[in-house]
């Protein structure tokens, strides 16, 4: 039967992981499971039938060396999930510039390949707001996020020009629905919904990570949510295993504030069903591939 080499990292202890919820599901049908980092470079990647990315959680502070990870598992025996390219065309949020060009609502963004001090100040007049965040291209976990506001952003400008000093980013108007309504994920295993959730931030703060106190809630994702979600998925060079589809309200209409194909949580711990639903959309991939 086949053996299964889920993609982790070294040091998990500051986080939240729930990918051991998936090995009893793999297990009844006779699956091998290990949970590898990706630092492992001696590692054998063919002695695996695939290896699927989950908690590969600090990648973005190695984003070469990850990518030559990635590259040699998927030039072994081994089938790469999500699939290489269209990891390479997720791991920076450019892709959100492609999913606008085809239609895809998303929220309001302006790009910058170097820091200038200037381009923080337009923004706020560019978005007609006193407060923007400010986010790497290449990131996660909200590392290196910031939010500025008109007033009191100079503060903080020696900080900004060195994070930003050699890493291109982005800037958005910050929405205050975060706060108010909260962040909405939408987790679709071969293509198909299989559970969402809520994510609201902890009192004081905008970022909804776990990590960063933010409180968690399964919830039914409606129609117009479910619409957009799978507009964003439609857009992809090509299909995923999994996919977390993260909304916001956005000029009363629903936006994509991020299309995760890499390493997101995919929250089992709230769906006792999900975990089982991962499996399935795991089997009849690999059935797909036999025929």
């Amino acid at each position: 039967m086949p053996n299964i080499a889920l993609l982790s990292t070294d040091n998990l202890e500051d986080f939240f992981v729930y990918d051991e919820l998936l090995i009893p599901y793999f297990s009844k049908q006779g699956w091998g499971v290990e949970t590898v980092s990706w630092h492992c470079a001696s590692e054998n990647w063919s002695r695996f039938d695939y290896v699927i990315v989950r908690s590969t959680w600090d990648y973005q502070q190695h984003a070469d060396e990850f990518l030559s990870c990635l590259k040699a598992i998927d030039a072994s025996k081994a089938t790469l999930l999500n699939p290489l390219r269209l990891m390479q065309w997720n791991i920076e949020k450019f892709y959100l510039k492609d999913l606008y060009d085809k239609g895809v609502n998303i929220v309001d963004t302006l790009w910058c390949d170097a820091f200038d001090s200037s381009e923080i100040e337009n923004a706020f007049t560019h978005f007609a707001t006193d407060t923007i965040v400010v986010k790497p291209v290449l990131s996660a976990n909200a590392d290196d996020t910031f939010k500025l506001s008109k007033q009191g952003w100079a503060a903080q400008l020696n900080t900004l020009a060195r994070v930003f000093a050699s890493r291109r980013f982005m800037i958005q108007p910050f929405l205050p629905s975060v706060v108010e309504e909260g962040e909405y994920s939408l987790f679709y295993f071969g293509g198909q919904l299989s559970h969402a959730i809520k994510k609201v931030p902890q009192r004081g703060d905008f970022r909804v990570q776990e990590e960063h106190g933010g409180s968690l809630f399964l919830v039914n994702a409606d129609a117009a949510q479910q619409e957009i979600a799978t507009q964003a998925l439609n857009a992809m060079p090509l299909p995923a295993l999994y996919a977390r589809v993260d909304l916001i309200k956005h000029n009363n209409e629903w936006a994509i504030m991020e299309l995760e194909l890499i390493e997101p949580s995919l929250y089992f711990n709230l769906d006792d069903a999900s975990p089982e639903r991962f499996v399935n959309a795991m089997l009849a991939f690999h059935e797909a591939v036999q025929k």
